[in-house]
């Protein structure tokens, strides 16, 4: 069964025809074409689908697409340019906390929730908001120290 949605991912309002059993995840990489946000595990364990909807992180693979009526939604792609990035994609280049880049869309994500809430958190509170994203190639250390990095006067939101 079909149904007509409204949103706004990026800044960008969709009109969109999504099947009621369609995932935030399917309608973002399928139909919208916004590859930065990654498939995993598909059960909500990983954290790679990590996306931001109505400001707070969320696994688009666990979020039916209907369920996003009416919401805004930020992916990877609404943050920086190549040429500009965000400080938090800065950020996670010169701490070296990118390997593979698998689970960084949603590492950088679920950072930028976090920095909205408290631009100067501590190491625990950093551990804590990450902890729904794995990754498999660091040991974590880089990640974060990248985003202990963004100082108050630094974070830009």
């Amino acid at each position: 069964m079909t149904k007509t949605i409204h949103i706004t991912v990026n800044q960008k309002p969709y009109e969109l025809s999504v099947e009621t059993n369609d995932t935030l995840l399917e309608l973002i990489r399928d139909k919208l074409g916004l590859t930065g946000t990654k498939g995993g595990c598909h059960v909500g364990d990983c954290g790679s689908c990590t996306v931001l909807l109505d400001g707070a992180p969320v696994n688009a693979c666990l979020v039916l697409a209907v369920e996003a009526e009416g919401k805004d939604i930020l992916t990877v792609e609404g943050l920086g340019t190549a040429e500009s990035p965000h400080p938090i994609q800065r950020a996670f280049v010169e701490k070296g906390a990118i390997q593979c880049g698998y689970c960084t869309s949603g590492m950088i994500l679920s950072a930028k929730s976090l920095l909205e809430k408290n631009p100067a958190p501590g190491k625990a509170e950093v551990r804590t908001a990450l902890s729904g994203n794995l990754c498999r190639c660091t040991g974590y250390q880089k990640i974060v120290e990248a985003v202990l990095s963004l100082s108050r006067e630094e974070f830009n939101g």
